[in-house]
């Protein structure tokens, strides 16, 4: 199979890629580095990589209307300054639409996107969130700009399917507070946590499930998530032993912030029902892994998509 993978020096973009290839599947990667980095795709005799913008109309046109892919996966995304509206619009929403154009021009028989559970708001009024709960995506600009193409993709006639996701950490991970936490703690600073709940899940198994997708399994929108959450302190405390500091460093406890919601769990049920029984790999596997990342190649980000006060 050829899969155009979007992103693909980024965190789960370099996953999919990796377990393609593994396969013997024929890959075509595309990277703008602004997040993504080099040493996260290794050359391959299947592999052909593409350093470029997916908002570059014409250069898209180009890699698709030549490579003539069986599926795309896009995972690129502009998230690392919530400040940065024009980034955000000219990658997220520019580029998805540059890529769902290209798609359907080029007969791509499946399109596999990923969107941020942000789309329902910072307050959501379900737990767990259904995936009938209403897009409130006024909230950042991350959120707005994912969502546009998530709703392009509905018009557009392709077979497709959307991953709402939870938390995704692992090897490679560069946004939210399990880089954070390494980075401090390695510098011996002082953490704190709030008293928020996560869904965490592994990079790993979220990239086994879009070659399920890739394959032809579901069809819409689905929720990847574990279906239980954990306290924002239980992913320090994983870090910490993960780290092997002998003398806990206690975290400083604050309360919620304004843009913060005591817990964002999502309802698998979908997923589970159409994919299968999904195995999660465990938080303290999950981060163990993280942290021989961290400790091998450094820590590179430490983003957040919500203006949030980190101190």
């Amino acid at each position: 199979m050829k899969v155009f993978v979007t992103g693909g020096c980024g965190q789960v973009g370099s996953h999919v890629a990796e377990l393609l290839l593994a396969r013997g599947d024929t890959v075509l990667a595309i990277d703008n580095f602004a997040t993504g980095r080099p040493e996260h795709l290794q050359a391959h005799p299947n592999l052909t990589f593409t350093e470029g913008s997916i908002a570059d109309k014409p250069l898209i046109d180009q890699l698709i209307g030549d490579f003539k892919p069986d599926v795309l996966v896009h995972t690129a995304a502009s998230y690392k300054d919530p400040d940065d509206w024009y980034s955000d619009t000219l990658t997220n929403a520019v580029g998805g639409a540059n890529l769902i154009r290209a798609a359907k021009d080029n007969n791509v028989g499946r399109f596999v996107y990923f969107q941020t559970a942000l789309c329902y708001g910072v307050k959501p009024m379900q737990s767990p969130i259904r995936l009938d709960h209403i897009k409130n995506q006024a909230n950042s600009s991350y959120a707005i700009s994912k969502t546009v193409t998530e709703d392009y993709l509905t018009i557009s006639g392709l077979d497709y399917v959307t991953f709402r996701l939870a938390n995704v950490v692992g090897p490679r991970n560069v946004s939210g507070p399990l880089p954070i936490f390494f980075q401090r703690l390695s510098e011996g600073k002082k953490c704190f946590v709030t008293t928020a709940r996560r869904d965490f899940v592994f990079v790993g198994d979220l990239a086994r499930t879009v070659l399920s997708a890739a394959d032809g399994k579901g069809h819409g929108a689905y929720h990847f998530s574990s279906g239980t959450d954990v306290a924002i302190k239980e992913l320090y405390d994983a870090v910490v032993a993960a780290m092997q500091i002998n003398d806990y460093p206690e975290p400083e406890i604050r309360p919620l912030g304004p843009d913060d919601a005591p817990s964002i769990l999502l309802d698998p049920s979908r997923t589970f029902a159409d994919f299968g029984a999904l195995e999660f790999t465990p938080l303290a596997e999950t981060v163990k892994r993280a942290v021989e990342y961290y400790r091998a190649f450094g820590v590179h980000g430490g983003y957040t998509h919500l203006k949030l006060d980190k101190k």
